[in-house]
């Protein structure tokens, strides 16, 4: 035993002194030029390295250098630079002078994948379209064992476009197999007062690179907090299958899938790059909760919470025009699609939802947008032309939908009540619910079933009117505090946020309306002019009872929807009706006793 330790002593005494020797022999300066001429052969980018390199041996031999630059041919900037840099190597082909790197460490790095970073074109001739071949090289090796990140940053902009950074990056990428890497990131975006965590895995396909790259994502966890967002934010999951194809320029993604809060998304997607970008995306969804998504919550206290946290938006100028707001949609094709078996909105939970569209250069139609709310269906197709003014127009048939579901989408107080049937066109230029209440035109057929007042109680105020001016008359309506109609219908006009209603008509089993009425729907307030008639419900004195029942009484509704006034004039019209009775019974009766 004790020779056996001995001879372990023995051995580490050498392997001390033999990499002791190699450090003291071997100048890593002298692979310098080595690692410059690999780099620039495998992958034409040029690598810079400052000041000498150095050893540095525990607990792993590695070669330090100060800061380094990885640029593409003629950029004006690096894509990649550093202030020190890492290389985990290995020992024993170092014997042979040999250098093979098990690992490169970066740290506190920034890649720029910008116009400046990429390689400056060449004059040479331009090929006519689609006779190029594809450039298939001779396949990737991911000779490095591993390459580490860590606190890094990455700043990506397109030409003419926006920058987005991404910050506190770490990216670990694995050697699985000569045209395989395991990857895996974390990394934080901040933009616009919102943050946005992920961090995910996945495995990247190189064997037909430069080509054709593949990835497939098999976790992607995020977490999305911020302005205008619910305050324990946006989070979930996702995978997917990604693939880039170098020529013609695509990326398409398939076996989507992604989670958040309560919401899942599945479906495909692709973007073909070009003089006029396409993108094509198709997504299903078993439910979307619009409201956990975007902060909305049916209770009183929570909307407030949620519309001040929404009230703090990018700051972006409300007086841009459409066109200019919309200008983005000049710049590239779609195709759209989305299809969910339950979305929720506002509290209204919609069934079988579909929307489907393209855009053509700022041209918008939108085929499809429907769905069911309870009993009822509605149905929105639609266009948007950015040249055109007004921009939008909507052909919206709405058929037997719930009034309070519909007052609540739109925010508005929930007055009424019943089944609601609409046919109209309008128009706009912006599709927010302020916008479409405040400056949209248009018209509209007008139906109602079993529609309901809450608040007032018409036929029973002109029964007590009438109560307190004649002693031989009594109504018989009960006390409910709403005002009833089997069946209305009527015409509307909407202009600047004046909703105009006329050629009103309704009935129920005691009551008879006609008229016209102005919603005020930026104040929320109306004056509604009606003819009513309370055709059932009295007892008493025969000839007045039938009086009454031929009599339209004028009824004014009018101010805020939360505290409305009323004018009905019964006296009057009472006391005019009996006059103009008693006047021609004596007329009748003067007739008759007149002298031959």
């Amino acid at each position: 035993m004790k020779r056996l330790f001995t001879a372990l002593v023995i051995l580490l005494v050498v392997l001390a002194a033999g990499m002791s020797a190699l450090v003291v022999l071997i100048n890593p300066n002298d692979f310098r030029g080595y690692m410059t001429r690999q780099v620039a052969a495998r992958s034409g980018y040029q690598l810079k390295m400052d000041g000498d390199l150095r050893w540095h041996v525990w607990p792993q031999l590695s070669i330090l250098s100060g800061g380094m630059s990885l640029s593409a041919p003629g950029a004006q900037a690096p894509i990649v630079s550093a202030e020190n840099m890492r290389l985990d190597v290995k020992l024993w082909p170092l014997l042979s002078h040999r250098l093979e790197v098990k690992q490169v460490m970066l740290k506190g790095a920034v890649v720029r994948l910008t116009p400046e970073s990429q390689p400056k074109k060449s004059n040479q001739p331009i090929a006519p379209p689609g006779s190029s071949e594809p450039d298939i090289g001779s396949g990737w090796r991911f000779d490095i064992g591993r390459i580490d990140v860590a606190d890094s940053l990455l700043i990506m902009q397109q030409e003419n476009g926006e920058q987005l950074n991404l910050r506190d990056i770490n990216v670990r990428m694995t050697r699985g197999g000569p045209n395989e890497a395991q990857l895996t990131l974390s990394t934080r975006i901040n933009r616009d007062q919102r943050d946005l965590s992920l961090s995910g895995s996945s495995v990247l396909d190189m064997r037909e690179f430069p080509q054709r790259i593949s990835a497939r994502i098999d976790r992607l966890d995020y977490q999305l907090q911020g302005a205008g967002l619910p305050a324990s934010g946006i989070t979930g999951t996702g995978s997917m299958q990604a693939t880039y194809q170098r020529q013609p320029e695509k990326v398409t993604v398939s076996q989507f899938a992604l989670s958040a809060n309560q919401s899942q998304l599945s479906g495909t997607a692709a973007y073909t790059s070009g003089v006029v970008p396409d993108y094509t995306v198709d997504l299903r969804s078993a439910q979307l909760d619009l409201d956990t998504l975007l902060g909305l919550t049916q209770n009183d206290d929570d909307t407030a919470d949620a519309d001040k946290a929404s009230a703090v938006k990018p700051v972006i100028s409300s007086d841009v025009s459409p066109q200019l707001a919309n200008s983005g949609l000049r710049n590239f094709t779609a195709h759209f699609a989305l299809r969910a078996d339950t979305l929720i909105y506002r509290g209204v939970k919609m069934n079988q939802f579909s929307v489907s569209g393209a855009n053509q250069r700022g041209k918008v139609t939108v085929a499809e947008l429907s769905g069911q709310v309870g009993e009822g269906h509605f149905s929105l197709p639609g266009t948007l032309d950015i040249d055109a003014s007004p921009a939008i127009n909507v052909q919206p048939e709405l058929e037997n939908v719930e009034l309070t579901d519909l007052m609540r989408v739109l925010t508005l107080p929930e007055t009424l009540s019943g089944t609601f049937t609409m046919q109209g066109k309008f128009s706009g230029d912006s599709l927010t619910v302020p916008a479409m209440l405040s400056k949209w035109q248009g018209n509209a057929a007008l139906q109602a079933s079993r529609l309901r007042l809450y608040g007032l109680n018409i036929p029973r105020m002109i029964q007590q009117a009438v109560e307190r001016n004649s002693n031989g008359v009594q109504g018989q309506s009960g006390d409910e505090h709403y005002t009833e109609m089997q069946q209305i219908t009527g015409q509307a006009r909407l202009n600047a946020g004046k909703l105009r209603m006329y050629n009103l008509d309704g009935r129920s089993q005691i009551l008879a309306v006609g008229g016209e009425g102005l919603l005020d729907l930026p104040a929320q307030s109306c004056d509604i002019n009606l003819s009513v008639q309370v055709i059932d419900g009295w007892q008493g004195d025969d000839r007045v009872v039938q009086l009454l029942k031929n009599t339209r009484i004028p009824f004014r509704l009018y101010g805020p929807f939360d505290n409305l006034n009323y004018q009905l004039p019964v006296d009057q019209m009472l006391r005019k009706r009996l006059q103009d009775e008693l006047k021609q019974q004596i007329n009748d009766w003067s007739k008759k006793n007149q002298p031959d």
